[in-house]
C-alpha cells in the first residue's frame, strides 16, 4: 500500500444518507454502485443490464442500486468511499487509478497496443486478470474492464497533424502522471483538470484542447468549443469496475459467482454498445461541422519512443515486453 494516501473529502450529507454499503433489506442484499457518467453512456447502460442479470441469477435475492452522473462524487472520491466501506462498487478509468495502483500506469503508455484485437487479448488474458487482482492491496477488487476506446486530441483553433502542432498548446489531461509525461513528450503543455470542468475550460480559453475518446468528445458537448478532432489514437485506457474488498468478502461464494457472471454479461454488452456509440459519435461531430483529421501515427510514435524506452529494466518495462509479446 506504499504511496497510497487516503484523503477524505467533505461529501454532502445527502450522499451519506443515500449510501449504506452492502445493506440487507427483507433478505435482499443491496449493493450500492456509483459512477460519474450520464445515463446515456454505454457503460451505464451495461451496468443497468448487470443489475438486471444479477437479479435474475440470484432469483431476486441480490440487487444493485446505481447512482450515476457523479451524484456521490468524482472518480477518486468514489474509490475512497469504497476504501472506507461507505460504498460497494464504482467504475473509474484506469488512468487516475494509477495513483492508487502504480501498475495501472501501463494503460497510459502511448502506442502500447498494435490494434483493437491486441488490446482485447490483453484485457482478457492472464495479464489483465493479474492487473485486476493488483488492486486488492488498496482495499478494492477489480471485477472487469469496460471498453473506453482510443484517446485522441481535440483542439479549438487548429488541427493536430504532427507533434509540432502541439507546441505551445495547453492540453487537458486526466489526473495521471503518465498522461502528463506523454503530452510533455509530444511538445504540449499538460493541464490536469476534472472532466466536468473541460467544457468551460475550453470555452474560456483555460485550455486549448484536450484528449479523450470520440464518444466522450461528443456526449460531453466538447465539440461545440473544440472544432478539430485529430485521431492519432495515442492510448487505449479502459475503465475498470471495482468492488470494495469488504463487500466482496461479505458475500457467499455463490453470491460472488452470480455477481461475476452478471459483470461478465455487462462487459460483453458494453463492448458492442461502445463500437456502435463510437461510429455514431464520429458521424454526429462531422455533421456538426467538426473537422476530423487522420494524422500519421508514426510521427507520434517516434516522439514518445524515449518514454517507453525509459521503463526498460523496471516492473513496468517487463510488463510492456510481456504485452507486446502477446500479439
Amino acid at each position: 500500500m506504499s504511496g497510497l494516501i487516503i484523503r477524505i473529502r467533505l461529501i454532502p450529507a445527502v450522499a451519506f444518507m443515500l449510501i449504506a454499503a452492502c445493506s440487507i433489506r427483507d433478505d435482499v442484499v443491496v449493493l450500492k454502485l456509483a459512477h460519474a457518467l450520464d445515463t446515456g453512456h454505454s457503460v451505464h447502460i451495461a451496468m443497468a443490464h448487470m443489475a438486471e442479470r444479477l437479479a435474475e441469477y440470484s432469483n431476486g435475492t441480490m440487487r444493485i442500486d446505481i447512482y450515476p452522473s457523479a451524484q456521490l462524487g468524482a472518480e477518486r472520491e468514489t474509490v475512497e468511499l469504497l476504501q472506507i466501506g461507505s460504498l460497494d462498487m464504482t467504475k473509474v478509468s484506469t488512468a487516475p487509478l494509477e495513483a492508487f495502483v502504480p501498475r495501472m500506469k501501463i494503460f497510459s503508455i502511448p502506442y502500447l497496443f498494435n490494434d483493437r484485437q491486441h488490446y482485447f487479448r490483453v484485457l482478457d488474458s492472464e495479464i489483465g486478470k493479474q492487473l485486476l487482482a493488483s488492486t486488492e492491496a488498496t482495499r478494492v477488487r477489480g471485477l472487469g474492464y469496460y471498453d473506453s476506446g482510443s484517446r485522441s486530441f481535440y483542439t479549438k483553433d487548429r488541427p493536430i497533424e504532427t507533434p509540432a502542432d502541439l507546441e505551445g498548446l495547453k492540453i487537458r489531461v486526466v489526473q495521471s502522471q503518465t498522461a502528463v509525461q506523454m503530452v510533455s513528450e509530444l511538445g504540449g503543455s499538460p493541464t490536469p483538470i476534472a472532466f466536468g470542468e473541460i467544457y468551460s475550460a475550453l470555452q474560456q480559453g483555460v485550455v486549448d484542447g484536450a484528449e479523450n475518446n470520440t464518444p466522450s468528445f461528443y456526449l460531453s458537448g466538447h465539440y461545440e468549443n473544440a472544432r478539430y478532432l485529430s485521431l492519432d489514437e495515442h492510448t487505449a485506457v479502459p475503465d475498470i469496475l471495482l468492488i470494495a474488498t469488504a463487500t466482496w468478502h461479505s458475500l457467499t461464494e455463490r453470491q460472488r459467482e452470480w455477481l461475476q457472471a452478471a459483470v461478465d454479461d455487462s462487459i460483453a454488452l458494453q463492448r458492442e454498445l461502445w463500437r456502435q456509440s463510437t461510429d455514431e459519435a464520429l458521424a454526429a461531430v462531422r455533421a456538426a461541422g467538426v473537422e476530423v483529421v487522420y494524422p500519421d501515427k508514426a510521427l507520434f510514435q517516434a516522439a514518445v519512443a524515449d518514454m517507453k524506452a525509459g521503463y526498460e529494466g523496471t516492473e513496468i518495462g517487463d510488463l510492456i515486453n510481456t504485452i507486446e509479446a502477446l500479439d
